[in-house]
């Protein structure tokens, strides 16, 4: 029997991407590695803005189709017409980024009951919804992946981010359920947690010399990410080199919780 080159396990060709968040960050790197490999692309984000240009250069660079959606992923009903536009435009979803995120700083006294709010909601209500709409779609056709952003910390605790650190902890929490009750199906969950990387979200700790220097101390590489280093991984948990890898987090944070 003539076995498959290793590396065609990491081919996407043929499936559908949708990405959340996906105009900027970390969503814009990982849509540029899914293109590269083959799939076709979908990005959703709140701002039409943050996508055009994205869906144009990926595009171009890729051949790939590369379409942009404006949603809210914190509302059931956008979400659910996200689904139904995405699937009507480029097919079916095989392919599910949980990538929208977002940050309110400040400690417990001072944060309102509406940041924290706004964080769960958009970080792990975001990713409930979506799985929901998606993943019993995936499990129907026999294959799909699903991966969720978390954070490194899910595992490490920052005075000032109690939301964030929550929201993540929960992602984490859900990925696992929801690798289970796919489990058998085709369908893996899995997780990225990503450590300090020059994402449109941590701005003002990049252009704050001293917290940007205090971050750098708790990594043992002694740099921040670069957004490139994060689209392989992202490839992986996509590809079907991971059939057999479920409920996992893989941490990519240059060595900070090894301490």
């Amino acid at each position: 029997m003539t076995e498959r080159h290793v590396l065609e396990a990491f081919r996407l060709n043929g499936r559908v991407a949708l990405i959340t968040g996906g105009g900027r960050g970390l969503g814009r790197v990982i849509a540029d590695a899914f293109a590269q490999a083959g799939a076709d692309i979908a990005l959703a984000s709140r701002s039409r803005a943050s996508l055009d240009e994205a869906v144009t250069e990926i595009a171009a660079a890729t051949g790939r189709r590369v379409q942009g959606f404006t949603a809210d992923v914190t509302s059931p009903g956008d979400v659910d017409r996200l689904v139904a536009d995405v699937e009507r435009s480029l097919g079916p979803i095989d392919i599910l980024v949980n990538n929208a995120g977002t940050n309110i700083r400040g400690s417990v006294t001072d944060l309102s009951e509406t940041d924290w709010d706004t964080v769960i909601d958009t970080n792990l209500k975001g990713p409930f919804l979506c799985a929901r709409a998606v993943g019993p779609k995936m499990a129907k056709r026999g294959w799909g992946r699903i991966v969720n952003l978390a954070s490194v910390l899910a595992h490490i605790a920052l005075a000032g981010r109690a939301p964030y650190c929550s929201s993540k902890s929960g992602v984490e929490g859900l990925t696992r359920v929801l690798a289970l009750e796919f489990a058998g199906s085709g369908v893996t969950v899995n997780a990225i947690c990503p450590g300090v990387f020059a994402t449109e979200m941590n701005r003002p700790l990049i252009e704050d010399p001293v917290k940007y220097k205090e971050f750098v101390a708790k990594v043992p590489m002694g740099r921040w990410g670069e957004l490139h280093e994060l689209g392989g991984v992202a490839l992986f948990l996509a590809s079907d080199a991971t059939s057999y890898m479920t409920g996992t987090s893989l941490v990519i944070d240059g060595g900070w919780s090894v301490w």
